[in-house]
């Protein structure tokens, strides 16, 4: 199953209209679901998945205008309470402290789900059922079966996402670079440079939040402001929705030009496999790892690596910084951020810190520490996969802890 996001639709006023009646249904309905389920435990009852998908037939009798909505969005109103429910369990099991599934707002349900039927793709359009034809722009083809359509609202704009199926997934979608299939490259993410790169490449954190973060402010204060429920307060909020799209947007669009390139000139590419929840509870450095959006960039890298034939291995970050690529001796010293050069006390080398940890990245992706000397004179890694043949046997996105 494979997704593409994000056309854009134009719908005309009258179904604009139709489209939020159908958003505000289907919330209310999912918050209807949810009420019926804590009712349930509260009486000592306990509601599977089937159960209520039952109640739909109730709520059309206490609700009619539920009639308007078509069937099989009102049954993925029911899948995606219970996805959320088994995230939160999910959750829970892995140690985390979690409350019970909150109640949507209207602001906070965007999505109406239509699964296998219900939709014509057309020239241009998309033909709903129960809401009419809306004019989109298909900005590329859509290879493969369409099986579901997610219409969304973000900041006051109306988009598609086609879901499709194809068994015959064309692979090398990305136009690849020739002779780049045995080069191989770590990948160091970090604050100061967004990354740096085992063949001495660094990249500078763009730092978008940085940048808007006092327009983002004055726009927060001028919503505090303004009466809740009011007109004057629906128009800020959705500038502020405005802002905060923009802000995403220009991460996203540098995390694929950033991910493209690596795809396009490595055969082999080494991350570490970050607990970037974890290291946002440095209070210091949390509002910077979020602002950095390594998680958006490495899940590109991933995703493209596989669809263009490519190897991206996730190795343990443990003692990547603070262990000697050349030497493969470990400074017992803990290396402080503040210190951005790497000097070893036992072969008296002095590297930068990240270029240093991004080397160990792919000594350990490649070879599972073996001796640094396999690394020629501290030139660009171009190491060819036969050495790892014992990789090609597995998917292309493997995980080495």
């Amino acid at each position: 199953m494979r997704s593409y996001k994000k056309f854009r639709l134009y719908p005309s006023k009258v179904v604009e209209t139709e489209l939020n009646i159908q958003l505000e249904l289907c919330q209310w309905t999912y918050n209807k679901l949810l009420e019926e389920l804590n009712k349930a435990k509260d009486e000592g009852k306990k509601l599977k998945r089937y159960d209520t998908q039952k109640l739909l037939v109730k709520l059309k009798e206490d609700k009619p205008e539920l009639k308007n909505v078509y069937s099989k969005t009102l049954q993925m109103v029911n899948q995606q309470l219970w996805n959320n429910i088994h995230t939160l369990a999910g959750r829970k099991r892995k140690g985390y402290k979690i409350g019970k599934l909150r109640f949507k707002s209207y602001d906070h349900f965007k999505s109406i789900f239509y699964n296998q039927s219900g939709f014509i793709i057309g020239n241009k359009k998309i033909i709903l059922s129960k809401v009419g034809k809306v004019e989109a722009e298909f900005h590329r083809e859509i290879k493969g079966n369409v099986k579901g359509i997610i219409i969304s609202k973000r900041a006051g704009k109306w988009y598609a996402c086609i879901q499709v199926e194809n068994p015959h997934q064309e692979k090398n979608q990305i136009k690849v670079k020739p002779n780049t299939s045995e080069k191989a490259v770590g990948i160091d993410v970090g604050v100061t440079h967004f990354l740096a790169d085992s063949n001495y490449r660094f990249v500078e954190n763009p730092r978008f939040l940085q940048k808007t973060a006092d327009k983002i402010a004055l726009i927060q204060r001028q919503l505090a402001r303004k009466k809740k429920g009011s007109n004057r307060r629906n128009k800020i909020k959705l500038r502020l929705n405005k802002a905060y799209e923009h802000l995403q947007n220009q991460r996203k669009d540098f995390a694929h030009k950033l991910s493209t390139e690596y795809v396009k000139n490595y055969g082999f590419i080494a991350v570490e496999n970050l607990n970037i929840q974890g290291m946002a509870r440095n209070h210091h450095l949390s509002k910077s790892i979020y602002d950095a959006a390594w998680s958006l960039f490495i899940s590109y890298l991933s995703y493209k690596a596989e669809s263009a034939g490519r190897i991206l291995v996730k190795v343990n970050p443990k003692d990547t910084t603070q262990t000697c690529s050349v030497c493969e001796e470990k400074n017992i010293e803990h290396l402080d951020l503040s210190v951005k050069i790497f000097k070893c006390p036992y072969c008296k080398i002095e590297i930068d810190r990240d270029i240093n940890a991004a080397r160990n990245i792919i000594i350990k992706a490649l070879f599972g520490r073996e001796p640094a000397s396999m690394l020629v004179e501290n030139r660009p890694l171009l190491h060819k996969l036969k050495q790892v043949s014992s990789l090609k046997r597995e998917a292309p996105c493997v995980s080495l802890e």
